[in-house]
């Protein structure tokens, strides 16, 4: 289709409806939704969307328009509903590394998507559930247990979009829809840093963790207790200690500087690593923020009244000043008799320069010129002290900063200071004065990359601590924490409604032969105040057909909790609102093959690091018991390709005796494809026990 999104559906039904993108999905907007996720979705598309004329592999697609209030642009985004009956894919293995394999599939799946820019006018392709360059893609099953693939903020390719507006708007649509539960899989990086690990040390929990998403199933058996304890090992390394353990590396230097620049700078003492963390982020955050307030503001002086005026009056003033000599900040501060420290002075006055450059930028072949008042402001949103702002300002004249001279004037015209800047250039004079040894070195650390100093600590300490093997083994834990989640509570609404969660009860044959899974999580069913038993399981009978495919024919036949009562007796007063029930029923599809989300196969993992689950890392089958485990536990590098013949070393153990009895038996193809046990170098079975004490970590074999 060549027509775009909004054409096309203007030319149908003209004007389309649109919302606002920052309130959309709070409570009560667009509409009230008080039903489960199967009802609340269709309610949703019916009432906020706008069916499209075409389709993805034959699945239907739905718009919505969000309007961003800040920006002025329209947003679409597309909900695609994939009937699992006539799906490609129609288990999920999202929800098998997850931990869900259990789960019974579901009929529906609910694909939300927002394109990358490019793309907002374009129709959706058949790749549009593989794309990783989607801004948001999220899926959700109809019982609401579901998934975010998919969040791609202005690092990630949007040029209108940040990564927190994004994420606000999915948390706003889930808890509207009333999902139940959501899982990530946090691979998110920033500068090549793990944020799970990053943010873990900073904040105690994922990027994620911001929208409540918390640990849900780790890797190479890592479990919650092994990530808190890590988590706690790590922000709780004292920083003292850390500067004596690199004191004999060729790194201590780097190291200590860094440490002792940001504590300088810090109004509060840095302790700990996640003290220092924490405080490198805001400052880098309140530093991005200025940079885009000075951009709008940049942005509408470019209109601004008497530029003209003033252009001559200041180009006379500073080809004067050019001719004066220039000091050198650093040696201007070391003199001063000051309450704060020179390095606290050097960065106050960095961060004035900064705001002036991006002024500078903003206004591109025009000067710039910001008042004694903007550039207080602009440097209040990283320096809280104000005294410390007017104690440098006083002395920026003729000062070079950074390979910037800074200059200041009057304007005649509002008898306000005024300030500048210009690139050092070859032939300009310096007054050179005496810079303490301290001082100088402190130079060495460049102080305006934020970033920079963190990716430095990150690789130093988190990957790579001196001796102590303790730090790396927590470091590993965490980053084999990848999938966290997100759980919405049952919510019993104070409406005419009854509200229940339903669970099925199998039969004691169907559960010993066919249904040897744990049981998933019951279905949440809504009902008239004035409902009878009888009615309540029609609509538990209703919900589930609807909800699974092995129960597309089931009938309810008993309510545990209703045992010897009739079906015409009124629920209220008999059952209270928000009771978990059991329920027994007949006419179970068990010869379907969509059953599980796990998928129909029955194989076993039990892996030596303690897994006994699929975690979504890559696993070798042995070709003697069966049982897969992990190719990186069984000493098989990621780099390298999983053999065609594998033996684990249990079995490989247990078919050496019949070597020397059956001479015949060819043992060697095993063995050379097999590595040797205990081969392996990563063991994240580990257990963080003992704080402050000599041995931290406990390996437990198994």
């Amino acid at each position: 289709m060549s027509k775009s999104n909004l054409e096309a559906q203007k030319m149908r039904k003209g004007i389309p409806k649109y919302y606002g993108f920052h309130t959309f999905g709070d409570p009560g907007y667009p509409i009230l939704l008080n039903g489960p996720f199967r009802d609340n979705i269709r309610i949703f598309l019916q009432q906020c969307a706008e069916l499209q004329d075409y389709k993805v592999e034959g699945m239907s697609i739905w718009s919505t328009f969000l309007v961003h209030e800040k920006g002025g642009f329209v947003v679409p985004l597309y909900a695609i509903e994939e009937h699992v009956k006539h799906s490609l894919s129609p288990f999920c293995d999202h929800c098998r590394c997850a931990g869900w394999s259990h789960h019974f599939v579901s009929r529906r799946k609910y694909h939300l998507i927002i394109p990358v820019d490019g793309e907002w006018n374009k129709p959706l392709g058949r790749d549009a559930f593989d794309l990783e360059t989607h801004l948001l893609h999220g899926l959700i099953h109809c019982n609401g247990f579901g998934h975010l693939l998919c969040i791609n903020g202005i690092e990630g390719g949007s040029k209108k979009l940040c990564g927190r507006e994004i994420m606000d708007l999915w948390d706003r649509i889930c808890s509207n829809l009333q999902a139940s539960k959501i899982t990530v899989e946090d691979v998110s990086k920033k500068h090549m840093m793990d944020l799970r690990l990053l943010h873990g040390v900073a904040y105690g929990h994922p990027w994620f963790g911001r929208w409540g998403y918390r640990f849900c199933h780790g890797s190479f058996g890592v479990r919650e207790h092994h990530y808190e304890r890590a988590i706690e090992l790590l922000s709780s390394l004292k920083l003292d200690d850390v500067i004596r353990d690199f004191d004999f590396t060729d790194r201590c230097k780097e190291i200590k500087e860094i440490i002792h620049c940001y504590r300088n700078l810090s109004e509060t003492n840095l302790i700990t690593l996640r003290d220092l963390f924490r405080f490198m982020l805001v400052l880098k955050s309140r530093a991005e923020m200025r940079r885009n307030a000075a951009k709008s503001t940049a942005m509408a002086r470019l209109v601004s009244s008497g530029y003209f005026e003033r252009k001559a009056v200041l180009k006379q003033h500073f080809e004067k000043e050019k001719s004066a000599k220039c000091r050198k900040f650093s040696a201007v501060a070391a003199n001063w008799d000051s309450r704060w420290p020179v390095r606290r002075l050097e960065f106050t006055a960095n961060v004035i320069v900064d705001a002036l450059r991006e002024k500078k930028a903003a206004n591109r072949f025009r000067s710039s010129v910001m008042n004694r008042q903007e550039v207080r402001d602009a440097a209040r949103q990283q320096i809280g002290d104000t005294g410390l702002i007017d104690y440098v300002l006083k002395s920026l004249n003729n000062v070079v900063v950074g390979g910037y001279i800074v200059r200041r004037m009057v304007n005649r015209a509002t008898r306000k200071l005024e300030f500048t800047i210009e690139e050092v250039k070859n032939g300009v004079k310096f007054d050179e004065g005496k810079v303490p040894a301290a001082v100088q070195a402190c130079h060495t650390v460049p102080r305006n990359d934020v970033f920079g100093d963190l990716s430095c600590l990150y690789d130093n300490i988190l990957l790579d601590y001196p001796e102590v093997d303790m730090v790396r083994l927590a470091a590993g834990t965490v980053l084999n924490s990848k999938y966290f989640v997100k759980e919405w509570p049952f919510r019993d609404e104070q409406d005419l409604a009854l509200r229940f969660t339903c669970r099925l009860m199998p039969s004691l044959t169907e559960m010993e032969t066919e249904l040897t899974r744990e049981l998933p999580r019951g279905e949440y069913i809504v009902v008239p105040l004035h409902s009878t038993i009888g009615d309540l399981k029609i609509a538990i009978q209703s919900a589930m057909r609807d909800t699974y495919c092995i129960m597309k024919h089931l009938l309810v036949t008993d309510i545990i909790e209703t045992e010897g009562m009739s079906d015409g007796e009124v629920l209220f007063g008999i059952l209270e609102s928000g009771t978990e029930l059991w329920v027994r029923g007949t006419g179970l599809d068990l010869e379907t093959d969509l059953r599980y989300e796990g998928g129909a196969d029955n194989w076993k993992v039990s892996c030596k690091c303690g897994a006994q689950d699929d975690d979504g890392e890559r696993m070798v089958s042995c070709d003697v018991c069966e049982i897969w485990q992990h190719t990186r536990c069984c000493g098989i590098e990621d780099s390298e390709a999983v053999p065609p013949v594998f033996v684990c070393d249990a079995c490989c153990t247990s078919l050496a005796p019949s070597r020397a009895a059956q001479p015949s038996y060819e043992l060697e193809p095993y063995g050379a494809l097999v590595s040797p046990a205990g081969s392996y170098v990563y063991y994240p079975e580990a257990a963080l026990l003992n704080f402050g004490g000599s041995e931290i970590f406990q390996l437990e074999s198994n």
